[in-house]
């Protein structure tokens, strides 16, 4: 059976995707007092919505032995949250999730990176509602964030944090 044209299209078109799974959502507050169901959408968006991008584009990555996955954390997936708890959580996990994948596509023509920007001027505190997640640290800008991503994939890093205080803190945070 002939191939329809949509689907040469289709193929041919996921061939040149490089995912980058960018959305996330946060929360603030005290644990207790945050809407349950707005931290259910937290956790799903954050987490079970990157696992499911990644199992669409990876195996045919995997297949032409090409391809480039980059999962967007956060400085929050190095340490433990107070008043975040959730949304920390949710990087760590992209954090974890991202290196395994890292570990497992080494050699096979894909490289996975974690991105893990600190405090970055976008929408972001304005739709949790708090700047305080900043910790009142200075912004990043999208852009330089964009140029830490294409450093890491450059140097097929696992993960990469976007500017050296960023760095010197994660690695004063990790506990690995």
């Amino acid at each position: 059976m002939r191939e329809s044209s949509a689907a040469t299209g289709c193929r041919r078109a996921e061939a040149l995707i490089r995912p980058i799974n960018n959305a996330g959502i946060g929360t603030h507050g005290r644990f207790e007092e945050i809407d349950p169901e707005r931290e259910q959408e937290e956790i799903m968006l954050n987490t079970a919505a990157l696992v499911d991008l990644t199992h669409h584009f990876l195996p045919g990555m995997l297949e032409r032995k090409d391809g480039v996955v980059v999962n967007v954390a956060s400085m929050a997936a190095f340490a433990p949250c107070a008043y975040s708890a959730v949304y920390g959580a949710t990087k760590a996990f992209v954090l974890s999730f991202s290196e395994a994948l890292w570990a497992e596509t080494r050699g096979r023509g894909v490289r996975v990176l974690t991105l893990c920007p600190g405090a970055t001027d976008t929408g972001f505190f304005d739709a949790v509602g708090s700047r305080d997640m900043a910790a009142g640290s200075a912004l990043s800008t999208p852009e330089k964030v964009v140029q830490a991503g294409f450093r890491g994939i450059d140097k097929g890093c696992s993960y990469i944090v976007d500017g050296r205080n960023n760095y010197l803190a994660a690695l004063r945070l990790s506990r690995f």
